[in-house]
């Protein structure tokens, strides 16, 4: 069976025992984690914007403990940008740049196509490998710009 990205995530949560729930949320609540129970607002638009909701949860879900709504402490800060951090790495590898450039990806439109994920989910996790690894990461064989988005292959470095 051939999953899209959403639903692929909705099956990775149920395996894990996480129960996903689609309804209408107040105000700009994309998603909700708690106990074992997900909450991804029903008025997003795209099943890629909710598959990127989504992904957060599920790094909530891996990544967080206790209530962490009130962004004005420090430490929930810090679990909220874990979980983050877990859904870029879990829905674009580093290895998706790779994969991207030998399908002839050329920008971050077409990666974000490619991805199955939302443009502006695409830059928010270049910013955050730029964070972690500076303007650029060695794969295997290969150099992944994050700024300017490119890959170079080991023999042409």
């Amino acid at each position: 069976m051939i999953y899209l990205p959403y639903e692929k995530l909705l099956h990775e949560a149920f395996q894990q025992g996480v129960e996903v729930y689609e309804e209408p949320l107040k105000g700009r609540i994309k998603g909700l984690y708690s106990d074992n129970f997900i909450k991804i607002n029903k008025l997003i638009p795209t099943s890629i914007e909710k598959c990127c909701v989504l992904a957060e949860e599920l790094g909530h879900y891996h990544t967080s403990c206790g209530v962490i709504l009130d962004q004005t402490k420090l430490m929930n800060r810090k679990q909220e940008k874990r979980a983050r951090n877990w859904a870029y790495k879990r829905l674009v590898p580093l290895s998706s740049f790779i994969d991207a450039y030998k399908s002839g990806i050329k920008n971050r439109y077409e990666l974000a196509f490619y991805l199955g994920v939302t443009e502006p989910f695409i830059e928010e996790t270049l910013y955050r490998y730029k964070e972690e690894h500076g303007l650029f990461a060695i794969v295997d064989d290969y150099a992944v710009y994050f700024e300017p988005l490119g890959v170079l292959e080991k023999n042409r470095f």
